[in-house]
């Protein structure tokens, strides 16, 4: 009878043995439980920029050596291999992100050396490493180890402390992290990424929640380097003459003035509706300089009008709608401030491309994340929003986790 009654009550735990094991298969990340709006708007972006680029260089010989079609192909091989990237990083485990984290961020160091050693000037800036006739910019994978590395010091020294306020010496190591890819990017000189990559560093500060002296202390730092940077010398020519194009485009109309005249009159063409995809008037003339990276948005404006350019700015606040919910959302300080730091990398780099085609902010070469024709920073932007993805799935697996067996079984229903 004692051996029927222990058989029972054997048999009785087996399937709540099982049960248990099941339920914690609700703990792991789901492709249904992707930040799906989020994912939604960088997919249009990417394709609206696939168009965009095909569009400006249709009619560039140039470029294209005849083949209408070279630079949409690239784009659409740039775009896939960057979602598979994004895929990469979101189903990562988290704690194998903060182990790679220090590793991307020496990756990105490295590259910026080598662009010293055996780089390539492009434009005047000494960014590009060419492999195997493959050009690659390591500048821009250098913004976001540069957020994660500072997210990561923060997390480290934050674990198991009773405050939470960022102290002097945090500070001092994310400047130190940030520092060391911003000297190097600076010698290249790289203006256009160097002004971002310290708009970055501002606003991961000021998610830290470091006190508001440090940021003070940082803007008028920037302010004075600037001044520095003016007065030594130390810029090139040409960046001087489009800072100074910027303030007067009359003053070399057919020189430093000559990007932001034509973008703004390819602009202005465009009205409300545009001319028509594939019938912009400055764009198929090839008028407007690296209208295919630099100045992409001047082809939504002219051939999409305002209707179009609307929706491309849209489309980017909602990446950073949803960029600053999960930062906001998630108990992760490495995620926190992790996101927060994408969303002022996107944020800037966003208004500075599209201030310089309106004439708005000074011509700094830098391009419109997931728009602009280029595989530097079309890896760098899917892996930050895979990021992105793999903080959103860790938030939404958080309370299971701290869930009883029994209490999982029961949502599981």
């Amino acid at each position: 009878m004692s051996n029927r009654i222990q058989s029972t009550r054997a048999s009785a735990a087996r399937p709540a043995t099982r049960r248990t094991t099941a339920s914690r298969r609700v703990t792991l990340p789901r492709w249904s439980d992707l930040d799906r709006v989020l994912l939604a708007a960088v997919v249009a972006l990417s394709l609206i920029g696939c168009v965009l680029v095909w569009s400006a260089t249709l009619e560039r010989d140039d470029l294209t050596g005849g083949d209408t079609r070279a630079f949409l192909l690239k784009q659409t091989v740039n775009v896939a291999i960057g979602v598979g990237l994004m895929v990469l990083v979101a189903v990562t485990d988290h704690r194998w992100v903060r182990i790679l984290a220090p590793v991307a961020y020496v990756a990105a160091v490295a590259g910026l050396v080598l662009v010293l050693v055996m780089g390539s000037t492009i434009n005047g800036s000494r960014s590009w490493l060419i492999i195997g006739g493959m050009s690659f910019q390591p500048s821009e994978l250098a913004k976001l180890a540069v957020v994660v590395g500072m997210a990561l010091v923060v997390a480290e020294r934050s674990e198991g402390r009773w405050r939470d306020r960022v102290g002097t010496v945090d500070v001092l190591l994310m400047l130190v992290v940030a520092g060391v890819p911003a000297t190097l990017i600076l010698t290249q000189p790289d203006l256009g990424t160097m002004l971002v990559l310290t708009a970055t560093v501002f606003g991961v500060v000021a998610a830290s929640g470091a006190h508001r002296a440090w940021l003070a202390v940082l803007a008028g730092s920037g302010v004075a380097v600037a001044a520095f940077a003016v007065v030594s010398g130390f810029l090139e020519d040409y960046q001087i003459d489009r800072f100074l194009a910027f303030t007067n485009p009359d003053l070399d109309p057919r020189g430093a003035g000559y990007n932001v005249e034509q973008a703004r009159i390819a602009v202005g063409n465009g009205g409300l509706f545009g001319q028509g995809l594939f019938g912009g008037s400055q764009t198929q003339s090839g008028f407007v300089p690296e209208q295919h990276t630099d100045f992409v948005f001047t082809v939504a404006g002219e051939e999409l009008g305002l209707v179009g350019a609307a929706l491309i700015v849209t489309l980017l606040g909602i990446v950073l709608w949803r960029a600053l919910r999960i930062a906001t959302r998630t108990d992760d300080v490495f995620g926190r401030i992790a996101a927060a730091g994408i969303a002022c990398w996107f944020g800037f780099q966003a208004f500075q491309n599209i201030g310089m085609c309106l004439g708005i902010m000074p011509v700094t070469g830098v391009p419109l994340p997931f728009v602009s024709y280029g595989g530097s920073s079309m890896f760098a932007g899917m892996l930050a929003i895979g990021l992105l993805q793999n903080i959103h799935l860790r938030t939404l697996s958080a309370p299971a986790s701290r869930m009883t067996p029994q209490q999982r079984v029961l949502v599981r229903g």
